[in-house]
């Protein structure tokens, strides 16, 4: 008996308002759940929440863009994680001075320029950021969340809203013999 196991060939493309970043077609395990990890790891105890975002402190907010970019990074295609992870310097006008890919340099330079400040070279909205983070995750751990060190994730919270007592149309259907 011989059965045949198809390798996505293809990356994955992510069309974010027009800019495709290509993904890796395919993802070793291991390498996805260390870099997942490394991105847990790395708010470990900072109180900060990846699967809610809307309660953390502005100063706080900026570290964990940053971390995510950088995960997502990990499993594009060169060209592509250039692009996403590319930092701008601008002057007070808006002008761009220079363009570098560590934040440690951009910094420096910003402080170089007057009224000078580190712009993110492909800007997006934070929801998109997490949206990409969401569709890796699915993408690459088959469609559930990873578990984390923690011995697993934790379970949905239940929807919102009152639970309605009608009968669903399955449930309302004549049975049929067999089934």
């Amino acid at each position: 008996m011989k059965r045949t196991f198809a390798l996505n060939t293809e990356p994955h493309v992510a069309d974010v308002g027009g800019t495709e970043l290509l993904f890796q077609p395919e993802v070793m395990g291991d390498d996805f759940m260390d870099a997942y990890a490394a991105l847990r790891e790395t708010h470990r105890g900072s109180g900060v929440n990846l699967e809610d975002l809307t309660t953390i402190e502005p100063g706080q907010l900026r570290a964990v863009t940053r971390s995510i970019r950088t995960f997502l990074a990990q499993l594009m295609l060169p060209e592509s994680a250039e692009l996403f992870t590319g930092l701008d310097v601008v002057d007070a006008k808006g002008t761009l001075v220079s363009s570098h890919q560590d934040l440690d340099a951009a910094r420096a330079a910003a402080e170089a320029v007057t009224g000078g400040r580190v712009t993110d070279r492909l800007r997006l909205p934070d929801r998109v950021l997490v949206e990409l983070l969401e569709w890796v995750v699915e993408l690459y751990s088959g469609g559930t969340r990873p578990p984390t060190s923690s011995g697993g994730s934790a379970t949905a919270s239940p929807p919102r809203g009152r639970r309605g007592t009608g009968v669903s149309p399955s449930r309302a259907s004549t049975p049929t013999a067999g089934r």
